[in-house]
């Protein structure tokens, strides 16, 4: 035997590949063959044909496994969705928290699974709703959070020890968690108690997203902060969502996505370990991370599973982790915003489908599928329960998934998962080389490396050697008229309102008591997350937090834009 496949069988296939060969060279020569070259959306080359010698090498104990065990290729459960389906998490903030509140409550009678938040501009970069710096956008991409009085009136009604929520936020992370952790005491629910995610990841902001506050450094350490206060005191929450999605977004290839946020994952770990001295156990098994699935259907299932490989060995082989659930590469998922269309938009539709499908189809445990008109606006109620449908439909009338991991064994597949997953340990090598990712970034690398990628892609596509339906072939002038959700000028007005109130009524000197405290553990190295938790119940903002940290750490700004 060789691998996979014996001997008599590679020698038996090499023979009718080469009679193939032949046929299509015949073709080639009448002209009926059709194009020379075929690539996925990342420009890997794609074969005609794939045949068992593309996996002679391939040992199916080593490299594939059975499902809920090492290399955890065919996923982490050994039950796959026939024992649980993944979480329907559907991306919602809007206005007020009263508004998002409503859109929660109205996506959870419809069958959502899971919670997850968008916060405004302001809310993003830590400032409050009344700085001059949040003008304009109070409300208009998430929803806006000041203080804790905001927090609670978004979990209104909330079941916060039976509901998980997810909260794309970054470098105030560690202001809403400690809102969210204050919410949960004040309604009686141990922190033990609660589930849910904060994304969290800085260095995927520096490389990609560009949402930073604080230079890497003490960002990394904020990180590693909300790592060991989870491990000892919300062993349920998942501390932090490794995020490729806006790599991915920024135009970025499957493989630098791929690549750039697992070694974004292993920068990570390394500093949890040194800084904080925990046991990579006590901690790896609440990791998360986050995945864009774009278009190109077979590269992006194969990334998913090439993804729990390289992390499962990861985990083992180089952080010496010997809790299985360590090993685990757990992840949530999105469908592709970046390929969503302003022109012909209900071709949107079909394209979250197919992209959900693959996520589906590449193991993903949690997934949010876009709306049809989020490339022109805030996505209306018709628009998420058609995104919601999605979902349920794959779920519960296509039957994929009765049966874990059905595309395993296909020679494109695990040829194409082989491929991804030995170019993403090219860029890891070389990252580890350069000194890791912080040095990396500080490098420019892999904004470089996204940037080349973005621009090679738009190149394909301006000469039409890829398409995009409506867009560069298709395209009318027909107008497909799409609802546009717009947030009343008054939403900030009654925001700021709202946080005057807040700021007139509280203890003063209590905030500022407890806001010197938490410059103080800046200052000395102590886990800030205690301070937050105490300055929040006391209405501390997220600006006055944040202020604290832009005060101790400094300010950042990208050297490549100045």
């Amino acid at each position: 035997m060789n691998g996979y496949f014996s001997k008599d069988t590679l020698d038996r296939s090499a023979e009718l590949t080469r009679q193939w060969e032949e046929e299509i060279r015949r073709a080639a020569a009448s002209g009926s063959a059709g194009a020379p070259r075929r690539s996925t959306v990342s420009d890997l080359e794609i074969k005609r044909l794939y045949t068992p010698e593309d996996i002679a090498g391939l040992d199916f104990s080593r490299d594939i496994g059975a499902p809920g065990a090492f290399p955890f290729l065919r996923g982490n459960q050994p039950t796959g969705y026939r024992g649980r389906t993944w979480t329907f998490r559907m991306f919602s903030g809007m206005g007020s928290a009263r508004d998002t509140n409503a859109r929660w409550h109205m996506l959870l009678r419809e069958g959502q699974t899971g919670l997850s938040t968008a916060f405004d501009f302001p809310t993003l970069m830590g400032y409050d709703s009344d700085s001059p710096k949040a003008r304009g956008e109070v409300g208009k991409c998430g929803v806006a959070i000041d203080t804790l009085d905001d927090f609670l009136t978004l979990m209104e009604g909330i079941p916060m020890d039976r509901v998980t929520t997810s909260m794309t936020i970054n470098p105030p992370a560690t202001a809403l968690w400690a809102m969210y952790c204050a919410a949960a005491e004040s309604k009686g629910v141990p922190l033990a108690a609660i589930g849910g995610t904060i994304q969290n990841d800085m260095l995927k902001e520096f490389i990609a997203q560009k949402t930073f506050m604080c230079p890497p450094e003490p960002s990394v350490r904020l990180i590693s902060d909300t790592v060991e206060f989870g491990a000892r005191h919300v062993p349920k929450w998942n501390t932090i969502s490794i995020s490729g999605y806006h790599i991915r977004e920024a135009g970025s290839t499957a493989v630098q996505e791929l690549a750039f946020t697992l070694r974004d994952g292993i920068e990570y770990v390394e500093d949890v370990v040194r800084r904080k001295g925990l046991a990579v156990d006590a901690f790896a098994p609440r990791l998360s991370f986050f995945f864009n699935s774009h278009i190109d259907f077979f590269e992006e299932i194969c990334k998913m599973r090439a993804a729990r490989r390289i992390w499962a060995r990861v985990m083992r082989e180089r952080f010496g982790a010997k809790d299985p659930r360590s090993w685990w590469m757990r992840f949530h998922t999105q469908t592709a915003g970046c390929s969503l269309t302003a022109q012909q938009p209900y071709n949107n539709v079909v394209r979250t489908a197919l992209e959900a499908l693959a996520a589906v189809l590449g193991g993903t445990q949690s997934l949010h599928t876009n709306s049809l008109d989020e490339v022109l606006c805030l996505p209306s109620d018709h628009a998420v329960e058609i995104a919601l449908r999605t979902q349920q439909i794959i779920a519960e009338e296509t039957g994929v998934a009765d049966t874990i991991d059905p595309l395993a064994g296909s020679y494109f597949v695990e040829s194409l998962t082989n491929e991804m997953e030995a170019k993403a340990w090219e860029y890891i090598e070389k990252i580890d080389a350069m000194g890791g990712m912080r040095a990396a970034i500080d490098k420019g690398f892999p904004q470089l490396e996204i940037a080349d990628a973005a621009y090679r892609f738009q190149q394909q596509i301006d000469a039409q050697e890829k398409v995009m339906v409506g867009v560069n072939k298709y395209a009318t002038d027909t107008k497909q008229e799409i609802p546009v959700v717009d947030i009343d000028e008054r939403v900030e007005e009654e925001q700021i309102s709202r946080l005057k109130t807040v700021k007139q009524r509280r203890d003063s000197r209590a905030v500022r008591r407890h806001l010197d405290d938490l410059r103080n553990a800046c200052r000395s190295g102590e886990n800030v997350m205690p301070f937050c938790i105490a300055a929040v119940k006391e209405r501390a903002s997220v600006q006055e937090i944040c202020d604290v940290y832009r005060e101790v750490f400094g300010e950042y700004r990208d050297p490549g834009l100045y």
